[in-house]
């Protein structure tokens, strides 16, 4: 199937391929990748920077979305690299089982999730990436490489960026169903969180704090996200914050309708963890996105020169969301061997502007071994890049291996970390 190239999520990138595919079979994409001589992967778009862009051929993973196959004895599920995390979801609720978790929108694509290291939030929860077991890429020769956990290429193989192939199949852990329930609460004094921050993420399972920044003493929401039957009950005071009096969207001002549901009440892990509704599709060409990793033991450090720079980027930004995730061994995750705080920006589309203030923020948060999230916006290099992912090296080194010709390294790989 040939479609419109186009532009991606938000619109502040416009595609330069020469054309796009969206084929329906492995088969199809091995003869799509050897006709190729320059090709990329796309999924559902929601990559602010060209990290998804060819010169060539884009192939589209949106009808690789093959049926899930549940293991049950072994607690996996195989899919289709172009399957959406909700449409998932359901099909493992359905079945009662679950993820451990999701990304704040249940819209984007299993695939381009795990290539680009995208997560959610939890102390002992590690990113969407750390949950495959296996996957299967076609390579630039168009033969079928199948990988699994413990394999030697394989943890330098999922966080892949799209540099080795087309991810076609993934298989990832599951576990029983379980019920979520979610309790927002407002004005958290900078400061309790500053002294708490070790106790404050760890009073849920999944954690987020939200702030403007507007007001650099306080921040604005922490949605606190349980596990009724494991973790205690939601505080009535939360170290200076209260609970939300109504249901509450991150951005002020805006309309909670199409959040999940909020004010404690329980219901499946699907319908909680996310930030958003499956049933609501997310507005597109309204925001750029930024996001900054650090190890944990550096999160405290890092928010306050954030809030240094309150004055710098409130006028340009729509809400801060910080949380956390769990360590792995994944050679490009942002959360490789450290337990990781995720700095997150999202802007108003105001490229220029925001370009023009991201070298005084990454400058900032440097000092603390920031890694920036792949698939957002940064202006980081190869040498700040080959400071804090330690594996980058070996990571060249299995792309070349797999892509001797270069076929899957576009401008913004061979400009960021990949020989062009």
């Amino acid at each position: 199937m040939t479609l419109t190239v186009g532009t991606n999520w938000s619109a502040n990138h416009a595609y330069r391929a020469q054309r796009i595919e969206a084929p329906s079979s492995v088969e199809e994409v091995q003869r799509l990748v050897t006709g190729a001589s320059a090709v990329r992967a796309l999924g559902t778009r929601h990559s602010f920077n060209p990290i998804a862009d060819s010169a060539d051929l884009l192939l589209s993973t949106a009808n690789l979305d093959f049926a899930p196959h549940i293991q049950e004895h072994g607690r996996l599920v195989t899919v289709g690299a172009g399957i959406r995390y909700g449409e998932l979801a359901s099909e493992l609720q359905r079945n009662g089982w679950a993820l451990s978790n999701l990304a704040s929108l249940p819209h984007i694509s299993v695939g381009g999730a795990i290539v680009t290291g995208t997560h959610g939030s939890g102390n002992g929860v590690r990113s969407l990436a750390a949950s495959v077991a296996a996957l299967e890429i076609v390579t630039a020769s168009g033969d079928i490489l199948q990988l699994r956990r413990g394999d030697a290429d394989f943890d330098g193989a999922v966080v892949s960026l799209g540099a080795l192939g087309i991810v076609t199949r993934v298989a990832l852990d599951i576990q029983p169903t379980f019920e979520i329930a979610q309790t927002v609460f407002e004005r958290l004094p900078f400061d309790a969180a500053i002294s708490n921050f070790d106790a404050l993420t760890g009073a849920a399972y999944s954690v987020s704090l939200f702030t403007t920044w507007q007001n650099p003493d306080v921040i604005d929401q922490v949605w606190l996200k349980r596990r009724p039957e494991a973790d205690a009950p939601a505080p009535a005071n939360l170290f200076g914050a209260v609970p939300a009096p109504q249901d509450r969207h991150p951005l002020p001002g805006i309309s909670a309708v199409n959040c999940t549901a909020q004010k404690g009440v329980p219901g499946a892990w699907l319908d909680r963890l996310p930030h958003f509704r499956l049933d609501f599709t997310p507005s597109n060409g309204e925001e750029l996105q930024s996001e900054f990793l650090v190890p944990r033991e550096h999160a405290t450090a890092a928010l306050a020169a954030v809030r240094d720079l309150a004055g710098t980027i409130s006028p340009l930004l729509q809400v801060c969301e910080v949380r956390t995730l769990a360590a792995d061994s994944l050679w490009l995750s942002s959360a490789f061997e450290t337990d990781a705080v995720g700095l997150h920006f999202t802007w108003f589309r105001k490229q220029p502007e925001v370009e023009a203030i991201l070298p005084e923020l990454e400058a900032a948060l440097a000092p603390f071994h920031a890694r920036p999230h792949w698939g957002k916006v940064f202006t980081g290099d190869r040498a700040s890049l080959e400071r804090v992912y330690p594996r980058l090296d070996d990571f060249r080194a299995l792309a070349a291996r797999l892509d001797p010709n270069h076929v899957f390294v576009n401008e913004f790989l061979a400009q960021k970390i990949l020989p062009a």
